[in-house]
């Protein structure tokens, strides 16, 4: 009991400090708030992009997946109500064992990653496509990148607004 209070203590203190690491300067020493990707390889910052979806959609795809394998074990029983999925589940309905709970966190998980990967793939399609482009262009052809004066957002890209 003791190591699991530690160790949720740990859990606890390092999920705290990260928002004051993330925070970056301050703004008031001459240093920006916002984190700056920009030094880093594409890897680095494809692989950061992998995990924040893996981890941001893991929980609609663990909600999917436990009511799908619930609805699988509904159909294998010939439709016994102690089986059904969760919104329908009878109050004296039958609970998961210890390995199908993990079956399920599983099954979760490697969605999570795959549906990443597959991210991760139409993004580098997306970035091959573009380089083709531009190498197909012909030699002398401006290519021209549009960005805000100042650090200003452009309210409305495509949008021409008059000034008075």
């Amino acid at each position: 009991m003791k190591k699991i209070a530690l160790v949720s203590l740990l859990v606890f203190a390092s999920l705290t400090a990260l928002p004051a690491q993330a925070a970056g300067a301050d703004p008031a020493l001459g240093g920006t708030s916002h984190f700056d990707m920009t030094g880093f390889p594409q890897w680095s910052r494809d692989l950061r992009r992998g995990s924040i979806i893996a981890f941001g959609v893991f929980p609609i795809v663990y909600l999917f997946t436990h009511f799908s394998y619930d609805t699988y074990r509904l159909a294998l029983n010939d439709g016994d109500m102690r089986y059904a999925p969760w919104p329908f589940t009878a109050p004296g309905g039958a609970g998961h064992s210890q390995e199908e709970r993990f079956r399920i966190l599983g099954l979760a998980a490697a969605s999570s990653v795959v549906l990443a990967v597959v991210d991760h793939g139409i993004v580098r399609h997306r970035r091959n496509r573009l380089a083709r482009e531009i190498m197909e262009l012909g030699p002398g052809t401006p290519i021209i990148i549009r960005t805000p004066l100042h650090g200003e957002e452009d309210p409305a890209p495509g949008l021409e607004t008059e000034e008075p």
